[in-house]
């Protein structure tokens, strides 16, 4: 493997692991702090595919990936109490709608943003960002949580994350879990927005300013 790519696979390590920490931490009522984090996968992908192209990209991801399954197979050996009720703190539905929704929605990021890499500097990494965010979040808060899926993992009790309440407090009435889904795509657009900063000098630092406009 190129030495080159370490550092992106170093950081995309990174910035699961401490998503994959930081989901347990909530933030107000519909997100957790990991919704900060997690999104700065799709920076990591981005300026990989940019720098070195979408075969180190994907390699990236991998690693990723990989690091996510190590992540929930620990999760799920620690047991959690509440209610009177012992739980791992990942469940069978959790961890696969994790991996299944990165390595999807990582993939789909790296193919698009090859397809317009030619294009102006920021319709790639925006665009690419942009639909691969959408793609994880609809993937995984639907095999997490959706009660449509409870043949997933029988045992696994989600009827709190589908009780019909109004859509991030004052919508339409739906399921908790398509709220918990809305805010967090939320921040993932916002942030998609403002990684386009780093995203530029990065890449005019690595191959020139002529490369980042």
């Amino acid at each position: 493997m190129n030495r080159a790519y370490i550092p992106g696979i170093l950081a995309m390590a990174a910035v699961v692991l401490a998503s994959n920490v930081l989901v347990q931490f909530l933030l107000g009522d519909w997100l957790t702090w990991g919704a900060f984090t997690y999104p700065v996968a799709f920076l990591v992908t981005d300026l990989m595919n940019r720098i070195y192209g979408a075969a180190a990209a994907r390699k990236v991801v991998l690693a990723g990936f990989v690091t996510g399954v190590i992540c929930s197979l620990i999760g799920t050996q620690i047991m959690l109490q509440g209610d009177g009720y012992t739980y791992p703190a990942v469940t069978l539905r959790i961890a696969l709608g994790s991996g299944v929704a990165f390595l999807t929605a990582q993939l789909m990021d790296v193919a698009i943003f090859d397809r317009l890499r030619t294009g102006a500097w920021w319709r790639a990494p925006l665009t690419s960002t942009l639909v691969g965010s959408s793609l994880d979040t609809a993937i995984f808060f639907t095999v997490a949580f959706s009660g449509a899926l409870t043949g997933l993992e029988p045992g696994n009790d989600v009827s709190w994350a589908n009780e019909a309440l109004p859509m991030l407090g004052m919508g339409p009435v739906a399921p908790l879990w398509v709220s918990l889904a809305v805010a967090d795509w939320m921040v993932k657009l916002a942030l998609a927005m403002v990684a386009l900063i780093p995203f530029r000098v990065i890449v005019a630092k690595v191959l020139g300013p002529a490369q980042a406009v």
